[in-house]
């Protein structure tokens, strides 16, 4: 999942595709890297952001989303919390809603997806609210919420995937690593898994780097990932990642080859 920030102020690479003939070529170029879906945004959501309200986040993206839907037969997602912006944009070709508020902010959120039939990404968020000091606890709690919100409205459960949210109210570096090293504890919803770390701040603060320096981090981050089960990984650079990705699966591969010899020896 290649991230498209139509945006003048994201963490990483605010302004860069601002315009929208940048942001369609830069849609276009992750694509030719391996990228299967274009997760577009129009609102920065990092801490302290300057808020837009909806009719802006929509001039921002909605003229992206329609070039790249007609030009391209990729997966497109929209990063929105909003339920008017995300009716706007899978009327123009999104076929994903990625909220990062889990179905828990817009009321109408869930009713608007479930109706279309849409994918929707559900992230955990620790923001305006109480958490359990056990992150996986806290997740389960946040998960369970969301998915009882969006069977209510009828989305189907195979529509879902759940992402545990790296940086969003993970006040320090260890909580990050913490979930991280726990990952796998996320596989009893059965439901598939999302990893958004690429080029978060805890990252920086192990390695040092600026944000725009963090992708060996990030592609690390990746593998470690894919081995504990995730299966889509949203990043800013696209091409290095497959590469990780790619050596992850030889691994996993390698593994599932083992066992089953193994397993035929002992026959």
């Amino acid at each position: 999942m290649a991230i498209v920030n139509v945006t003048p102020d994201s963490f990483s690479d605010g302004g860069r595709y601002h315009h929208v003939d940048a942001a369609v070529a830069h849609g276009l170029a992750c694509l030719a890297e391996g990228a299967t879906i274009l997760d577009i945004g129009g609102e920065s959501t990092r801490p302290g952001a300057e808020a837009i309200d909806a009719r802006e986040e929509q001039r921002r993206i909605l003229p992206v989303i329609e070039a790249l839907a007609s030009s391209t037969d990729a997966l497109i997602s929209v990063d929105t919390y909003r339920a008017e912006t995300a009716i706007a944009a899978l009327k123009a070709g999104a076929h994903i809603v990625n909220d990062v508020w889990g179905l828990q902010r817009d009321p109408e959120m869930a009713n608007v997806i479930a109706k279309v039939g849409a994918g929707v990404c559900i992230m955990h968020t620790g923001r305006d609210r109480k958490r359990l000091a056990d992150p996986i606890a806290d997740q389960v709690v946040f998960f369970e919420h969301s998915l009882a919100v969006a069977e209510k409205a009828g989305i189907e459960r195979q529509s879902i995937v759940l992402d545990p949210g790296f940086g969003f109210a993970k006040e320090t570096p260890a909580d990050n690593w913490s979930l991280m090293a726990r990952m796998s504890e996320l596989e009893t919803f059965g439901l598939p898994l999302l990893v958004g770390t690429s080029r978060k701040r805890f990252l920086g603060a192990l390695t040092g780097r600026d944000a725009a320096e963090r992708d060996a981090a990030t592609a690390a981050t990746t593998v470690l990932m894919r081995m504990a089960g995730a299966c889509v990984f949203r990043v800013h650079n696209v091409a290095m990642n497959r590469d990780a990705l790619l050596v992850a699966d030889a691994m996993l591969s390698a593994r599932r080859g083992a066992y089953h010899t193994q397993s035929e020896g002992d026959a």
